[in-house]
């Protein structure tokens, strides 16, 4: 029988000539990566103060401070500072703040490559997945032991297969793909399993758009979200500046899926996922729903490729009145490349707002909070009650392009009526 690409990441990682779903193993980590929300302040600094204050390799953990920067409150610089000074005190040498979303920062600064096992303290670390390495989120607990050991256990995941073929219509993205596909397998029909994304239409996707789908993974209970690396991924971390090789991996033709399903893209058109579950999703033409703010950015739409679509609808328009457009890119270098190339810019003078690089609206902590009774549609990845801000505030989910038409609109809009 063959083996899924999954359980061939994780036969790696495990020293071991091959494993299966279900097998428990004890793997080598690669990366581990911390952020400031759920970092050395939540159990880790005690628990080594109190085991073995000492980090196995300080070269492969990498701490980034994202959610609370730039800080709102005392205590949450006080959480910064915190993050920052332990390490510098545990001599981490890739520390990282001010600079964007931990995910995106790091496939960004390679820290994510093809092959590995990548194991975060945040549950988008899922995202990393796109670049075809094993990447997933863990609690705080099991980082205390990894930190010490460079090691951890895990249960081999099932995969579950999905196939999208032929091009994507006009006006529909990534974040559509992803929106249909957990509403086909539901909010928790991918508990600890991994969701493998294959078919043409995948593979001619641009990196930016793969990171969207795999971050999303983890929205359907999924342990991982992985695409088979090829030459675009090579491209991409080139472009970075990243050196990787290309590990022939990938599920072998005989490989046994716990379920595979089959997906046409012509079909597709924009959706977007109502309050309050990201698996209650309806096309976006249906919806008319009147907004009182657009989010584009966080690290499942604030990519210079969705500032650009975005863009690309905006150019010549301008936001409804009462509507509030925030633009978050990101991470600082796409920041800066969006800036250099006129798009911020044109964004601002279609009403936006430009925000730093941050998690702080996505997760509702600063720069951008809902008040009770208002209603968002959002390029971030959930939409939970209180999420962005009150309990009382209603958060749709859509593609930036569904985002940037609805802004124009003052109401939910499937973003064909405009282009």
């Amino acid at each position: 029988m063959g083996k899924t690409l999954s359980e061939k990441l994780l036969a790696r990682a495990a020293g071991a000539g091959e494993v299966k779903a279900g097998d428990i193993i004890w793997a080598d980590v690669d990366v581990a990566m911390m952020d400031d929300i759920l970092g050395p302040r939540v159990e880790v600094a005690q628990g080594m103060a109190e085991i073995r204050d000492h980090v196995w390799d300080t070269n492969k953990v990498v701490i980034i401070s994202d959610h609370y920067t730039p800080p709102a409150t005392i205590p949450q610089a006080e959480i910064v500072k915190f993050t920052r000074d332990w390490a510098a005190a545990h001599g981490i040498k890739n520390y990282y703040e001010f600079v964007g979303p931990c995910h995106q920062i790091m496939v960004e600064n390679g820290h994510v490559l093809p092959g590995k096992l990548v194991l975060g303290t945040d549950s988008h670390t899922c995202m990393g997945g796109a670049l075809g390495a094993f990447a997933s989120g863990v609690g705080s607990t099991e980082m205390l032991g990894i930190l010490i050991s460079g090691k951890t256990w895990l249960k081999v995941p099932e995969t579950i297969k999905v196939t999208w073929n032929n091009k994507l219509p006009g006006g529909v993205m990534a974040k559509d793909l992803s929106l249909k596909t957990i509403s086909v397998i539901g909010h928790s029909g991918a508990t600890y399993k991994t969701i493998e994304y294959v078919g043409d239409t995948i593979a001619s996707l641009p990196i930016d758009e793969r990171l969207c789908i795999c971050n999303m993974a983890v929205e359907m209970g999924a342990k991982t979200g992985i695409i088979p690396a090829d030459e675009s991924t090579l491209s991409y971390l080139r472009a970075q500046g990243v050196k990787a090789e290309m590990p022939c991996l990938r599920s072998d033709a005989d490989a046994e899926f716990s379920a595979s399903l089959d997906f046409d893209a012509r079909t597709l058109e924009p959706l977007v996922a109502c309050p309050h579950a990201v698996d209650n999703v309806q096309p976006a033409a249906c919806c008319g729903e009147v907004i009182h703010q657009a989010y584009l950015g966080s690290c499942t739409g604030g990519r210079y490729y969705d500032l650009a679509a975005a863009l690309k609808l905006l150019k010549g328009k301008k936001i409804a009145k009462n509507v509030r457009l925030l633009v978050s890119p990101a991470s600082r270098s796409i920041w800066n490349q969006a800036q250099s190339s006129g798009i911020l810019s044109a964004l601002s003078e279609a009403g936006a707002t430009i925000l730093a690089p941050t998690c702080g609206v996505c997760v509702g902590v600063h720069s951008g909070l809902l008040a009770a009774g208002e209603c968002c549609i959002s390029a971030s990845n959930r939409n939970f009650i209180g999420r962005m801000g009150s309990r009382e505030a209603r958060i749709f989910l859509g593609s930036p392009l569904t985002v940037a038409a609805s802004a124009v609109t003052g109401r939910i809009t499937d973003p064909r009526e405009l282009l």
